[in-house]
């Protein structure tokens, strides 16, 4: 199947090389019935992306639940990715964010040890970085646990709170980060995203993190995109990708508006918790039921047979169909 080729790695270890616009799932965690880690799920769901396309996926982000794991629930997650992506010849980009600097640092060191390609780390969201230099300082701290991968820095402001410029953020951590691979930019400040764009050069790389505006980031340059909706529906983003590198506008508009409808359709439900059930509803049966760990509550069976009833009257497992024919 046609797809969005990946970043590669150059000669040096942390510089990226980059290909073709490439499409990241931020993947879900199973868990079994009693909210526990179900890592036999884990080769599967690695099978399943690969079948779709995606040769690259991000770890214990906010999709993954990865701040209600453990620490060392987070290592294990990370070596059951790095073992089964081997398989598919898959990168694993491992999302070690913490509130304690010290563990974020040592979460690295982790995926290092264990094969991952990437690390990435929010900021820590209860006692936040005030200055754009204390967000450097803690993002060299957690870099410097893994210094022979790229470290990007997870940019989400609505659930970090932390509102601090990415750009100047991004100008002062390429001068003190020799590991530096780039944003992830889950920020709805598309100006902002266009500075960091223009700072990347051609070493870095900036994934774009709002499903809904994919279109609008691959118009401004962005290198790739990683989202939540790239574990159900990477066929329908890549038809944006497609349309959008043949200068076919339209169809990159009709296929970008099929991810708004559907985004809105899960929405309706609260979209992170039930989102992870449209796994199940395509095959992948540790997901049928869509546990999730507290804060989250995870959906009732009769919620989530209203929401697959939901999408087959919208048309996404049509546009599914439709986008692999």
């Amino acid at each position: 199947m046609a797809h969005a080729r990946m970043s590669t790695l150059s000669a040096s270890p942390h510089r990226l090389r980059r290909a073709e616009f490439e499409l990241v799932p931020a993947v879900h965690t199973p868990f079994d019935a009693q909210g526990s880690l179900a890592l036999d799920a884990v080769a599967p769901q690695a099978a399943f992306l690969a079948a779709h396309g995606i040769q690259t996926v991000f770890v214990a982000g906010t999709t993954g639940e990865g701040l209600s794991l453990r620490e060392s629930e987070r290592a294990e997650l990370a070596a059951a990715w790095v073992e089964a992506a081997a398989a598919h010849d898959q990168r694993v980009w491992v999302h070690v964010g913490s509130n304690n600097v010290a563990a974020a640092a040592a979460l690295a060191e982790q995926a290092q040890a264990v094969g991952a390609h990437g690390v990435a780390a929010l900021p820590p969201h209860f006692i936040k970085p005030g200055r754009v230099e204390d967000l450097v300082a803690v993002c060299a701290e957690i870099a410097a646990g893994a210094p022979e991968l790229p470290f990007f820095y997870y940019d989400i402001p609505a659930l970090s709170g932390v509102q601090l410029a990415t750009p100047a953020w991004m100008e002062q951590a390429m001068a003190c980060i020799p590991n530096l691979g780039g944003v992830k930019y889950t920020n709805p400040d598309l100006a902002g995203l266009q500075e960091c764009l223009r700072l990347a050069g051609e070493d870095r790389i900036v994934y774009y993190g709002n499903d809904e505006s994919l279109l609008a980031a691959l118009a401004l340059g962005a290198h790739g995109a990683v989202g939540s909706t790239y574990n159900f529906a990477a066929p329908i983003a890549i038809q944006v990708v497609q349309a959008s590198v043949a200068g076919e506008i339209e169809r990159a508009r009709l296929w970008q508006f099929r991810i708004v409808q559907l985004v809105r359709a899960i929405q309706s439900h609260g979209y992170l918790a039930i989102n992870k059930s449209i796994l199940g509803m395509l095959g992948l049966s540790a997901f049928q039921d869509a546990p999730v760990r507290l804060p989250l509550r995870s959906p009732s069976s009769a919620a989530c047979s209203q929401l697959q009833q939901e999408l087959e009257q919208l048309g996404f497992f049509a546009w599914l169909a439709e986008a692999t024919a």
